[in-house]
């Protein structure tokens, strides 16, 4: 899994280095004609579940995350919504520790986590949601979950050479597949899965490491919309279950609407708008960030 890992972390950095806008030079960054940000509840990282301050992430002289500040409290559900190369995926990977910040901190639980290696920070209380193309195919359902199980439980190397490594974490990985509503046949091969099968999957791979903070990188995208509006609800499910606060990238605004607590809205690496829903909604800097499409579709 580590030479598949750095293979789409390399991918994931070179595709936001191509698409990330390039900036003006000889001039500011543009942000004078943009409505005041609504500022985050909680001012003190220290305060809450999961916290930037004035993360930066550059490519040469591309600037794909500028100075953005989160502060997301303990039990909610936050949506980061923007149009293609606001700097969303950029923004996750960075506070998951994929790509290193080129400035700012995160904070986890009021721990400035900015130093930390990508590998401690599940252990940490921090755990983002696997994609289909990250999980591992060819292996069972039940062993893709049972492996984050072990590795959560004992530590990536800490394998016993005289037991069957199959009966370590198999009733919790059962209990997890449950939790997600995957009534799959836990020994299918994983690749055999529908592509909304295949998100639950990935979602309980995350859950396997107890989190506290829960990424979800466009958990419904490709779906139907009845299997949108289920995954949505599992979404609000597993954090009212396990009492987790969750932050989401999503396109669909349905879901994002309805679900969610408050919104952060980016638009070329920064932070426009934050606020509830309805406030967003009508918020005229998220209306042009949208090219005025925005409006209509919600």
């Amino acid at each position: 899994m580590t030479d598949h890992d750095a293979t789409a972390r390399t991918g994931d950095a070179d595709a936001t280095a191509e698409t990330a806008p390039e900036p003006t030079r000889g001039e500011p960054h543009a942000r004078d004609d943009r409505e005041d940000d609504q500022p985050d509840p909680v001012v003190e990282p220290q305060a809450a579940a999961l916290a930037t301050t004035d993360i930066r992430r550059t490519f040469g002289e591309v600037v794909a995350v500028d100075d953005i500040s989160i502060a997301v409290e303990p039990g909610e559900l936050r949506a980061v919504i923007g149009p293609n190369g606001a700097g969303k995926t950029t923004l996750f990977n960075t506070i998951m520790g994929s790509l290193p910040a080129t400035a700012g901190s995160v904070h986890l639980d009021g721990e400035d986590v900015t130093d930390r290696d990508e590998h401690e920070r599940p252990h940490m209380g921090l755990a983002r949601s696997f994609q289909s193309n990250e999980l591992m195919a060819d292996q069972s359902v039940l062993e893709n979950v049972r492996v984050f199980v072990q590795t959560a439980d004992r530590g990536a190397f800490s394998f016993d050479l005289f037991r069957d490594h199959r009966d370590v974490g198999r009733e919790r990985a059962l209990d997890l597949l449950d939790t997600v509503g995957l009534d799959a046949d836990p020994e299918a091969l994983a690749k055999n899965l529908s592509h909304g099968d295949q998100r639950r999957l990935g979602i309980a791979m995350a859950l396997a490491t107890d989190p506290e903070v829960l990424l979800l990188d466009e958990p419904t995208s490709g779906m139907s919309p009845g299997a949108t509006r289920a995954t949505a609800d599992l979404v609000q499910q597993v954090q009212s279950e396990l009492d987790l606060t969750v932050v989401l990238i999503e396109h669909d605004m349905d879901v994002v609407l309805s679900i969610s607590d408050r919104i952060t809205v980016l638009d070329r690496g920064s932070v426009i708008a934050t606020g509830p829903p309805e406030s967003i909604r009508e918020n005229d800097a998220v209306q042009s960030a949208y090219l005025g499409g925005m409006r209509e579709e919600l």
